[in-house]
C-alpha cells in the first residue's frame, strides 16, 4: 500500500466515525436538508431518470426523495453490483415497496431482471453516496471504486456530461485540505449538503 492510498484510507476512518457520530434525529433532519437543496435545484427539476442509493453506513438518507420522486412522475433507480463485470453497478428502477434483496455487502438492492436495466448514458442524474468531497470535486468513497468504474466514459467527455454526477453528503464531510486522487476517479459535476449545493 503506496503513501497515498494509506492517506486516504485513514481520512475515510475519520469521516465514517464523524459521520456515525450523528445522533439519529440530526442524520434526519440533515438528510431531510440536503433533500430540500436538491429538489429546488435545476439539475433534479429536469430529470427525469434518477439514480439513487439507500443508506447502509450513516450515508445521508435519500428514503424520502425517493418517495417524492415517484410522487412526481419520475424514475429513481437503485445501483446493483454487476455478477458479470467486477466492480461496476448496473441501475434498476426501484419505487417504495418494491422487492429488495440484500447483496454480498449487506446492501439492499433490487431484484436482478435484465430486461429492466437501464442503460447507464440514459440516466439523468445520479446521486452519489462518498465518504468525503473536497472543493475540487473529488469524491472519496468506500474504497470499491463501484462509482468510478461504472462512470469512467465521463473523464473522455470534455462538453456534454450526462449523466450528472452529484454527491450527496453532509457538511461535516468536506475536506478543505483536499483529497489525495487516483487517475480513475470520476469527479463530481456538484455536492448537496444540507446547508447548499457546491457546484465545479
Amino acid at each position: 500500500m503506496n503513501s497515498n492510498q494509506k492517506a486516504r484510507n485513514q481520512q475515510r476512518q475519520q469521516l465514517r466515525q464523524a459521520r456515525r457520530a450523528l445522533s439519529p434525529h440530526e442524520h434526519a433532519e440533515r438528510s431531510a436538508g440536503a433533500i430540500r437543496q436538491l429538489v429546488r435545484h435545476r439539475l433534479f427539476r429536469s430529470a427525469q431518470h434518477i439514480a439513487c442509493y439507500l443508506p447502509n453506513d450513516g450515508e445521508l438518507d435519500l428514503t424520502e426523495l425517493i418517495t417524492m420522486v415517484d410522487a412526481m412522475g419520475k424514475t429513481a433507480y437503485l445501483p446493483v453490483l454487476s455478477a458479470l463485470h467486477r466492480h461496476h453497478l448496473h441501475f434498476l428502477p426501484y419505487a417504495p415497496g418494491d422487492t429488495l434483496v440484500e447483496n454480498r455487502f449487506g446492501i439492499p438492492e433490487p431484484v436482478i431482471r435484465s430486461r429492466c436495466v437501464i442503460n447507464i448514458q440514459r440516466l439523468d442524474l445520479v446521486l452519489t453516496p462518498l465518504v468525503g468531497f473536497d472543493g475540487q470535486g473529488n469524491r472519496l468513497g468506500m474504497g470499491g471504486g463501484f462509482y468510478d468504474r461504472s462512470f469512467h466514459f465521463l473523464r473522455r467527455r470534455q462538453h456534454w456530461r450526462k449523466p450528472h454526477l452529484v454527491g450527496m453528503a453532509f457538511d461535516l464531510q468536506y475536506c478543505p485540505t483536499g483529497l489525495p486522487n487516483q487517475d480513475w476517479d470520476v469527479p463530481l459535476e456538484a455536492v448537496v449538503s444540507e446547508t447548499g449545493i457546491i457546484e465545479f
